[in-house]
């Protein structure tokens, strides 16, 4: 079995993508977008953080909230594509808690 993540919640929905990676494009939209490929899923996940910005920078709240979740859904999805674990994710995070955001942007070999 996978490791847990702290992120238990992302765990779960993860699964649900994952099992319908294999339904009908027709009748899920999981299946559909992940079988346009990477480029699509990753074009989506931009989009959706667009409109969350917007939302936000308009001080729309209950936007914002429902935006999040398309992103956050969107953010799934790409990772279900890249074989990407939640618990990989609350990993990295826990490394740099124990650093400021300047040291570890700093200490990256890619940017």
């Amino acid at each position: 079995m996978a490791k847990k993540s702290d992120f238990a919640f992302l765990d779960e929905l993860l699964a649900v993508i994952n099992e319908r990676s294999g339904d009908d494009p027709k009748s899920s939209y999981t299946a559909k977008l992940l079988g346009k490929g990477t480029e699509k899923i990753a074009q989506k996940l931009g989009e959706e953080a667009v409109e969350l910005a917007i939302a936000a920078v308009k001080g729309k709240r209950a936007q914002s909230v429902t935006e999040s979740a398309d992103l956050l859904y969107h953010l799934l999805v790409l990772w279900a594509d890249a074989g990407i674990a939640p618990a990989e994710i609350a990993d990295e995070l826990k490394k740099r808690r124990s650093q400021s955001g300047l040291a570890e942007k700093a200490g990256r070999r890619d940017g």
